[in-house]
């Protein structure tokens, strides 16, 4: 018997898993409102035989799909949100979306990557019953709900030996780098309506506090460590008619910090630029706390159990058909991005282990990895030099590429878990970096204990 037969099964379940991908892309649908998709991925999990728990942490779209018994227990992590405004056609060279939500992060393949890993899994563990557990986990909300974050600190992951997450990118890869901590925030302004031309002096305008905040926020960025980001957005300007002194105004903020307490320090010397805002406008300032993340931990261990399950199986790829497509595009709508490659655009082979590096984004997958020993790797399911969060990559989201290329990594992760069930010397060790990486103290979530998940 070959001891990858149990990742076959991923091959029969091809059509499944594609169709699935395509229906969640062709119904993208924003943070903690994924109601189809979850529908539809709770669904393959019951086919498939999976004990499926529905609304974890009072979350609607949240749930898990479980397999096998004892331990270890490894959670296989999904996601499945699309972003605002991002709506476009498939296989497109220019831009012709109508506004509304479409999948510019690639999560209707995360999603469905994750499922086949767990599939395949669960394979393993009919033909070895008794020797571990698979957790697939829905995890909606990753885009600007974090709501991984939530479930971690309320215990939804305590059970886990390890955890395993993908990302769609443009190359494949074993993921070793820290992600920032953050914390988003919104705060709001009230003063008092007035005529801006006959009575302005009546008025107390809540956009001039929201601006004067903004401008005391880039006064601090001299002041802040190099590595610290933090980015705002007028949600709320108090109207469109400039003749009215706005008596609402809101702004949202995302700080990010390589620590926690460093985001707590950033977000106190904000507040008080939002209090001197308000006193300087005789408005009154209110803050919401909405979400928070840690900074990730990835486990080394499994870092390169990853890597080593990537570099064992031979890697799909590209039809000509598709890099065909995938050429024009980069000619056209990719010329002027950085790292395009117009006469190879799919980067299929395998990239070396890096060594660990800080990048500047964020991920609730950090929460988790501040739970158990976690790690994630990248796919190549996108051209070189296409950036996240745009059309660009909306487009490219139902290729024959995307699809073979998230099956693959369904096949990286699941042969990444049967190693940690077969090994146990191996987990023990990934359990001992945690250890030493959480220290005494242990996971403490950034997020207050009073603070809930939220669509708003």
């Amino acid at each position: 018997m070959n001891k990858y037969d149990f990742l076959d099964i991923i091959d029969e379940k091809s059509q499944m898993l594609d169709d699935l991908a395509d229906y969640i892309w062709e119904n993208p649908e924003l943070n903690y409102k994924e109601f189809k998709s979850a529908e539809a991925l709770i669904h393959a999990l019951k086919s498939e035989g999976f004990e499926v728990t529905k609304n974890l942490d009072n979350i609607e779209t949240a749930f898990c799909g479980s397999y096998g018994s004892g331990r270890p227990v490894i959670g296989i992590l999904g996601e499945f949100d699309a972003l605002a405004g991002l709506q476009q056609s498939a296989g497109a060279l220019a831009p012709d979306g109508d506004g509304t939500p479409g999948h510019g992060c690639g999560h209707h393949l995360l999603g469905v990557g994750s499922l086949a890993a767990a599939i395949a899994v669960k394979k393993y563990l009919e033909s070895h019953p008794g020797s571990g557990t698979v957790i697939y986990y829905g995890c909606p909300a990753e885009e600007g709900g974090s709501a991984k974050a939530f479930m971690a600190r309320d215990g939804v992951f305590d059970g886990l030996d390890a955890a395993f997450c993908w990302h769609p990118s443009n190359g494949l890869s074993a993921q070793n780098s820290r992600n920032l901590a953050n914390c988003k925030v919104l705060f709001k302004f009230d003063g008092v309506a007035s005529h801006a031309a006959l009575t302005p002096h009546l008025g107390r305008s809540a956009l001039d506090a929201v601006e004067l905040m903004n401008v005391g926020a880039n006064y601090l960025r001299e002041h802040v460590p190099t590595d610290v980001r933090f980015h705002y957005a007028v949600t709320d300007p108090g109207g469109l008619a400039p003749g009215v002194v706005q008596a609402h105004a809101e702004v949202l903020y995302l700080i990010r910090a390589p620590k926690n307490e460093t985001v707590a320090e950033v977000y106190g010397r904000i507040c008080d630029i939002a209090k001197g805002a308000a006193l300087m406008t005789g408005t009154t300032e209110s803050h919401v706390f909405l979400k928070a993340v840690s900074p990730l931990m990835p486990n080394q261990v499994l870092v390169r159990t990853l890597h080593e399950s990537m570099m064992e199986l031979e890697a799909p790829q590209p039809s000509e058909e598709d890099l065909a497509y995938y050429r024009e595009l980069s000619r056209t709508a990719l010329a002027d991005m950085p790292k395009v490659d117009p006469e190879n655009p799919i980067h299929w082979q395998p990239k070396p282990l890096e060594e660990l590096k800080l990048r500047f984004g964020s991920t609730d997958v950090s929460d988790v990895s501040r739970v158990c020993p976690t790690a994630q790797m990248t796919g190549a399911t996108y051209a070189m030099g296409t950036p996240g969060h745009t059309w660009l990559r909306v487009t490219q989201g139902k290729t024959d590429w995307a699809h073979s290329s998230t099956r693959h990594i369904g096949k990286i992760l699941a042969l990444a878990t049967v190693k940690l069930i077969e090994n146990p010397a191996l987990l023990a060790e990934a359990q001992t970096e945690y250890n030493n990486n959480i220290g005494e103290k242990g996971f403490v979530s950034p997020i207050p204990a009073d603070v809930k998940p939220s669509a708003d």
